[in-house]
């Protein structure tokens, strides 16, 4: 399969906000004015995987706190449902860590607790479970995890 990755821009937003509805329907997947406010915060840094110019895959971080000593939150990411089980996640997430990675900070996300194959790649990266969220995700009531993954220096 031929891709590129990029970073996303406010043209991709509706595309987002479409693959948010298939893959998080149920809960409260984000429309385009979510992304279009993701994507011009100063802190995000989000990427994603295009087959010829169609976005079929997007990630995204959030820095907080000082350059100096940054924490980085995962804020979404999800991979378009025909192209699953590709590597497409695993990419992003290289993306992202790499990211994280250069400024020294640690990362943490959310993850539903039934989300076998996420919960697999982020643990792959590094990833561990911190807590269990009960109810996080709404309107479902679904459990999640927190997980987080030491900065760079700490592993």
């Amino acid at each position: 399969m031929n891709y590129t990755v990029r970073e996303l821009k406010p043209a991709d937003a509706a595309r987002c906000a479409e693959l948010e509805k298939q893959l998080f329907a149920g809960e409260s997947p984000w429309p385009e004015n979510v992304f279009l406010v993701e994507f011009a915060a100063p802190n995000t840094f989000y990427v994603g995987a295009f087959e010829a110019e169609r976005l079929i895959a997007y990630a995204g971080i959030a820095m907080l706190g000082p350059r100096q000593d940054p924490e980085f939150e995962v804020h979404t990411i999800g991979v378009d449902p025909a192209y699953q089980r590709r590597g497409l996640g695993r990419e992003l997430m290289d993306q992202i860590t790499h990211a994280a990675d250069l400024l020294d900070g640690p990362m943490f996300l959310e993850v539903r607790t039934d989300n076998d194959a996420a919960i697999r790649l982020y643990e792959d990266f590094g990833f561990h479970t911190l807590a269990t969220r009960r109810g996080y995700y709404q309107p479902s009531g679904a459990d999640a995890y927190t997980m987080t993954r030491p900065s760079r220096s700490e592993r």
